[in-house]
């Protein structure tokens, strides 16, 4: 039984899924976003987390545990210079996961993007006051006033009827084509 056992096999020895997911949190810190499956999109969360996590600690200890996973020195660089001060004062859910709408083609595996969320504090709504709105009371809709009978209509004037064309009017336009491919002989 695998009760209280959490994270995913997904068919794999540890060391493939340590490195799978180490390339995937590379990725991500190098790109923003990927595109995966949904699964491993959701495992891929909670190692993104965890090294958001250290780059809002940052201090030594903490740059070398996140060396640790991404084995980079820039990468380390980019996430304690640039992507850890966004998230400063959030408490949580630095990631997201979006469900795409079509499945991978081939296996029909539903796919997502995780990205960083935006909400960091440098990206918040610029400064946006929390304003205490005094909920007014909203009146009651008005009851639309039962409908007039509608009026007749006039009676339009007859129209006139239509002509119908000569023999002689017709002619002409059917003697241009004629003369066009005669020329082109």
């Amino acid at each position: 039984m695998r009760h209280r056992k959490s994270g995913k096999k997904f068919g794999m020895e540890p060391s493939h899924r340590k490195s799978m997911f180490r390339n995937m949190a590379r990725s991500l810190i190098t790109h923003g976003r990927i595109r995966t499956t949904v699964v491993r999109a959701k495992e891929l969360r909670k190692v993104a987390d965890g090294l958001i996590t250290l780059a809002l600690q940052n201090d030594l200890h903490a740059r070398r545990q996140a060396y640790k996973v991404l084995e980079n020195h820039q990468l380390v660089k980019k996430l304690f210079d640039e992507i850890g001060p966004k998230f400063v004062g959030v408490p949580g859910g630095f990631t997201r996961v979006v469900r795409l709408g079509e499945p991978r083609k081939g296996d029909n595996a539903p796919l997502a993007v995780i990205e960083f969320t935006a909400l960091g504090a440098a990206e918040a709504p610029a400064a946006a006051p929390e304003v205490q709105k005094t909920e007014e009371p909203k009146a009651a809709p008005a009851k639309k006033a039962p409908k007039a009978a509608k009026e007749p209509k006039e009676p339009k004037e007859p129209k006139a009827p239509k002509k119908k064309a000569t023999a002689s009017e017709e002619a002409p336009a059917e003697e241009a084509p004629k003369a066009e491919s005669e020329e082109n002989k």
